[in-house]
């Protein structure tokens, strides 16, 4: 294998050539960075996102190739580290910023843990395949790709002991949506975690994983948001948008010191410019 001196300006022309081909992609990270910047992005800096991508597809297949990969925790992970430590029937909310898939396929190394992680499959989705072979039946993956086995794979994942971790950033596979402050603008995101977690009584913890050094990475999570036994659903629900909320603040925060790890490549999430009285609209789970 080339040494990295060598193999990381190869990555770098690779990248550079297929974000020539993708103009769509490109146009999302120049609106998504003009947002964040507060300006709108240098060419260099578009690349910068596109080749944070490359490092993170990189990170994940070495380490579905048994490299080692090391955690730290941030400021207010204690409910996030006592879940590792102790299990529980939790949902994990991911977003696709950073290193936040592999903070997720590093929970398979623990051995006490069961995880569901519930994914879209798609062309890159090779190495998580090998990640599953590595960590065996403790980490399995549910793919949203086919609803109804997604539904009764989803539906079973929960009878279990297992965590499940989904994404909760995207709203094209959303069951439900909210707007929450975020970049300057109400804008929707899913909520349908906390929907499950009212359903089968599962406590939510937000976390994402952001890059600090080679093969190392920062975990920042929430704390606990708990179901209450009896409490109103629009109650239960208000609640459950102050923690998503508070959340986005925090990542609002990384997101501006780091812009280029949020693998935002597709349209910003819409803004609304008035809340349904629910704050949900019907789709499919993400």
């Amino acid at each position: 294998m080339l040494p990295e001196r060598l193999y990381k300006p190869l990555r770098a022309l690779g990248t550079l050539i297929a974000m020539t081909r993708m103009p769509a992609e490109r146009r999302h990270s120049r609106d998504y960075l003009s947002l964040v910047l507060g300006r709108r992005p240098a060419w260099r800096e578009v690349f910068r996102h596109f080749f944070a991508f490359e490092e993170m597809l990189m990170g994940r297949l070495r380490v579905a190739d048994g490299r080692d990969y090391r955690t730290t925790y941030g400021p207010g992970t204690a409910d996030f580290k006592a879940w590792l430590e102790n299990g529980g029937r939790v949902l994990i909310g991911s977003f696709h910023v950073g290193a936040s898939d592999l903070q997720g396929c590093q929970i398979g190394g623990y051995e006490h843990l069961a995880v569901r992680i519930v994914r879209q499959r798609v062309g890159n989705s090779h190495d998580t395949d090998k990640l599953a072979e590595r960590f065996g039946g403790r980490l399995q993956f549910i793919w949203i790709n086919e609803p109804r086995e997604a539904l009764h794979a989803l539906k079973a994942a929960a009878d279990s002991p297992a965590a499940i971790v989904m994404h909760c950033d995207r709203v094209e596979f959303s069951a439900r949506t909210a707007a929450f402050e975020f970049l300057g603008a109400r804008r929707l995101f899913p909520v349908t975690i906390y929907n499950l977690a009212l359903i089968f009584h599962r406590p939510v913890i937000l976390a994402v994983g952001m890059p600090s050094g080679p093969a190392a990475a920062v975990l920042h999570a929430s704390p606990r948001f708990e179901p209450v036994e009896g409490e109103p659903r629009a109650a239960a629900m208000r609640r459950a948008h102050a923690h998503f909320q508070d959340f986005l603040r925090k990542l609002e925060t990384l997101l501006r010191a780091d812009p280029w790890q949020w693998f935002n490549f597709i349209p910003m999430n819409p803004a609304a410019e008035v809340e349904p009285a629910a704050g949900e609209k019907g789709g499919k789970p993400q």
